[in-house]
């Protein structure tokens, strides 16, 4: 049998729908390891019940959670409300997690297995920057780093993530990163489908406990992208997505309508970009492991 790819989660789970997507996708894929799932940004405890409430509608008791920041480093809108949570908040859970754990256990749990882990971040990037700050060879210890952020290819358009915590955002593309994949939004949001496409997807669970949650979501949205579970994805199959090589850097910026921007030079660096993605291929992935 393959040796399983160990997957740290960092997840803002409960505001948009695909987070919840792309934990249900790590926990059923056979090839994953989930070896925990640190929360970010706002209410981390209704997040981590959140990641407690999907994790059990898989079977899975075991994975660890933790919960990060509330707060962003400096300045930035966070990312604070998770309306998800009141769709299953009758399920059983936890509300009483110790707070600010999250950056020791990813630091601890990376430090104990060099050169194994892939560090998953799909939410803003508050947790990770404190990680790397704390213990900057933390970057070269893990396996690799994807994340689901940015804009690399549509000149003048942010994405969320980067712009919730937009020093966050700086300190990461700043802080040496011997391979690191980031799927920006200019990728992701050709991997879309409607509502009336989805729901009969969504019989078994994690995902009819997901299905819950969209509800919520579609009560203004007609769609859902699939923005975080196609960087979860590129971890086990990399041909999804054309991948150019060069640099990120996020200018720190006051400005609220330019800050969290980020900026890719194609060329010498080792930073991963993707460039394109084949939704037909993604979908076929997806809902072959989420069936």
């Amino acid at each position: 049998m393959a040796q399983k790819t160990a997957v740290l989660l960092d997840t803002d789970i409960g505001s948009d729908i695909d987070d919840a997507l792309a934990l249900s996708y790590l926990l059923k894929q056979p090839q994953c390891e989930l070896a925990g799932v640190t929360t970010v940004s706002g209410d981390v405890q209704k997040r981590a019940a959140l990641v407690e409430i999907v994790c059990h509608a898989a079977g899975r008791k075991d994975v660890p959670i933790h919960c990060g920041r509330r707060d962003v480093l400096a300045f930035g809108p966070g990312q604070p409300n998770v309306p998800q949570y009141d769709t299953v908040k009758d399920r059983p859970h936890r509300l009483d997690r110790p707070e600010n754990t999250a950056v020791e256990f990813l630091r601890q749990a990376i430090r104990k297995r060099p050169g194994e882990i892939v560090l998953l971040s799909i939410g803003p990037f508050s947790n990770i920057a404190a990680l790397f700050a704390v213990d900057p060879e933390i970057p070269k210890l893990c396996k690799s780093i994807v994340s689901m952020a940015g804009v690399f290819f549509a000149p003048g358009s942010r994405e969320w993530n980067a712009i919730c915590d937009p020093v966050s955002t700086s300190i990461v593309y700043a802080t040496p990163r011997p391979q690191h994949l980031s799927v920006g939004l200019d990728v992701t949001e050709k991997c879309r489908m409607h509502a009336s496409d989805l729901r009969p997807k969504f019989a078994r669970e994690p995902l009819a406990t997901v299905a819950k949650l969209a509800e919520s979501w579609f009560e203004h949205s007609s769609d859902i992208t699939f923005h975080d579970p196609l960087a979860a994805a590129m971890i086990f199959h990399p041909g999804l997505c054309e991948v150019r090589k060069g640099r990120v850097e996020v200018p720190v910026t006051g400005d609220p309508d330019k800050s969290g921007a980020t900026v890719f030079t194609e060329g010498a660096g080792n930073d991963e970009v993707a460039a394109t993605v084949s939704p037909d291929a993604f979908f076929e992935e997806f809902f072959s492991v989420c069936h």
